[in-house]
Order: structure tokens, then sequence, then C-alpha cells
């Protein structure tokens, strides 16, 4: 006997936005809550930016666990890096499992000068199952425009492992991943001159009108001059005087603290039925009607045979089909006028709303025009 079961859930879900009394209009607006920050943790120089290098190697000394004689591509790179030492191998007699081709990926910092070391991350590109006790051979690290600007090379720290054992697997976090402290070295910098500049950009992280503007009053009345304008809401020109210490500018605007006023958000994940709601969220008085009918339909096959010395009987499948459903009560949550975020969390938890009842509610709360934030579905 076999069966197979399907579960329909079907959610019940209406949001009732209250009539406000006089009272309750007449009330005052929750006030604008601001934080203060750095303004080299809130913005950034344009031009002063990090670089992304990335190269193509092979990863040798594996103990059986590189790529397979399936992935060709390795070989052909054993083959042409031992042509360049003046080696010649052809490819069809290679037969190793100790080498993998990798892809390395580094960060280049900006003010990198030839000798500057930097860590990079070695990846597998082929069907390797652990790059566990490799040695990456000298790997260029080319630009977007195609130039090499470092050079990686080193032993692997792999944070993972895989054991295999006639067919028996066991692997710990991913072994096809590793790192190499400080195994990269800078051959040719990014060139970026400071001297001689007139003006400078500050780009905010958030685009805001309001902290654009909180951030030009600090940086004059911290530099005591007229120095930064506002371009738009997220750009903020900085002037340079004649003469003037670039680099001890930018130190002592970089390490002024200004207000910033964070937008209101609601950030949802409906692959993991995480949710984040900022604190800066603001409720409107709402009535929550939630249940659900959940619909259960099971088939089960059952094997029919003809009685014993019967002719012409044959045996047939049956398929027997049971329909259960069950309809939840409703829950009732409601929000008066100055609920906070923290009580909308303890009265879904109070009628024991799951991850995905929560989601289903915030987006309808901010259809109703009870949730004034953005919901943001990643």
């Amino acid at each position: 006997m076999t069966s197979s079961a399907a579960a329909v859930g079907i959610v019940a879900l209406l949001v009732v936005p209250f009539t406000l009394t006089a009272t309750a209009i007449a009330s005052d607006p929750p006030p604008v809550v601001s934080r203060e920050a750095r303004i080299k943790d809130i913005s950034s120089i344009e031009g002063i930016r990090d670089n992304q290098l990335v190269g193509y190697g092979i990863v040798v000394g594996l103990q059986g666990t590189g790529d397979s004689q399936q992935t060709t591509f390795p070989v052909q790179t054993l083959t042409s890096t031992l042509l360049r030492m003046g080696v010649s191998v052809p490819a069809a007699s290679i037969r190793i499992q100790n080498l993998a081709a990798v892809f390395v990926a580094a960060t280049l910092p900006p003010f990198a000068k030839p000798g500057t070391k930097l860590d990079i991350t070695v990846s597998s590109a082929g069907d390797a199952r652990s790059l566990e006790g490799g040695l990456l051979l000298m790997t260029p690290l080319y630009g977007a425009d195609g130039k090499i600007y470092a050079q990686a090379q080193g032993p692997l720290v792999v944070g993972g492992y895989s054991v295999s054992v006639n067919g028996n697997i066991k692997q710990f976090n991913h072994p096809n991943t590793a790192r190499v402290p400080l195994g990269a070295m800078v051959e040719r910098g990014v060139p970026l001159e400071l001297a001689g500049r007139k003006e400078f950009s500050l780009l905010l992280n958030d685009a805001d009108f309001r902290s654009a503007e909180a951030m030009q009053k600090a940086i004059n009345l911290e530099l005591g001059r007229d120095a930064a304008r506002v371009v738009d809401s997220r750009q903020i020109d900085l002037l340079v005087t004649n003469g003037e210490d670039i680099p001890a500018l930018l130190a002592q605007v970089e390490s002024v603290e200004v207000p910033i006023y964070p937008r209101a958000k609601v950030v949802v994940n409906e692959r993991t039925g995480t949710v984040v709601i900022g604190g800066t969220v603001v409720l409107q008085p709402v009535s929550i009607l939630h249940g659900g009918l959940a619909v259960n339909v099971v088939s089960e096959f059952q094997v029919s045979q003809p009685n014993a010395f019967s002719s012409g009987g044959t045996t047939q499948v049956v398929q027997q089909t049971r329909i259960d459903a069950q309809d939840k009560p409703v829950n009732r949550i409601e929000l008066k006028q100055g609920a906070t975020v923290d009580d909308l969390v303890r009265s879904l938890q109070t009628i024991g709303a799951s991850a995905r009842d929560v989601i289903s509610i915030l987006q309808a709360m901010k259809s109703a025009g009870a949730l004034e934030a953005e919901v943001e579905v990643l």
C-alpha cells in the first residue's frame, strides 16, 4: 500500500484601519528620531575606493582530492605552466588528481603601493572534492582594465574538510574555498593624487536630503568657513583652500559627528522567513483579523487481487482519496494610537503567528496605510 498527501493552506487576513477621534487627531506626531554618527561611517570620498582583482591559477599538493580527468582545463593549465618552464609534456599523457583549477579573488585598497600584501580567497573552478593541504602556484591578479596589479602564491588555509571512504562521504563546512592570509603582493598601484585638488565630493551611503544638510552644517561649523555645499541627497562637495593640508583636512572632516535620520524600513526575506523591522517604523491604529483554513488531501493506493480459482480476473490498483479540512479560529490584534514595533511583535507572538504569517500581515498593513515604512523584499 502506498499513499501521497498534499496540503493546501488558505490564510484569511483582514486589516481594518481605525477611525480616529478628534482627540487622537489632535495628538502630537511622534518625534523624529536621529542618531549621531561619524562622517567616515556614513559616507565615502569619491575616487578613494577599493578595486576588485581576479585571477586564474592552479593548486597543487592535494591528496587525491583534486579535479578528475573529466575536467580538462586543469590539465591544459598544467601543460602550459610546464611549457613556460621548459618542460614539454603532452596533455594526453597527464594522469594526476593532485591539482585543482581555481579562481583567486582579492581587493586592492586605495593608495596601495608595490610591495603591499593582500589577503586572497581561492575557490575551486572544477570538481575537486577538497583544497585541504594545497599550495597555490604564482597567479597574476587582473583588474577591470585587464592589467596585472598583484601576484598571488602561498599555502591554503581551509576552514572545512571532506572525507570519502568506500562511498561514504563526511563533509564539514566548504572545503572547496580557502584563504591565503597576505598571500598576494601588489605589483602596481592605482594612481590617485591628492595634491593640487581643489574639491572633493562626499557621497552618503544612504541618500537623504536632511542628512546631507546636517552634514553640511556640521562640516562648516567644524572648519569655521563655508567649505561644504550640498549638491543633492547623496553628494556634498568640499572645497579646499590654497595651500591647505589635504590629508589633515580629510581626517578632520571624517571625524566630525553629525545627526542622521535613517529611513524607516522593514526588510523581508521570503525565502528564509526572516523579518527585520527598524526601530524608526511608525504604526497607525489598526485592527488585524488573522485566521487560516488548512486542507489536506491524502491519496492511498490499494492493490485488488482476484479471488482464488477465479477465471479472467486481473490485479488492479485502486486509488482511495480522503480530504481533511481544518478551519482555524480567527485571531484579532488591535494596535491603538502610539503603538510601537515592540507591541506589534508581542501581539504576533501571542497569537502564534509564523514567519510566513508575519510577512503576509506586514504586507497587508502596508497596503492598508497602517505601516509607515518602506517594505523591502529580498
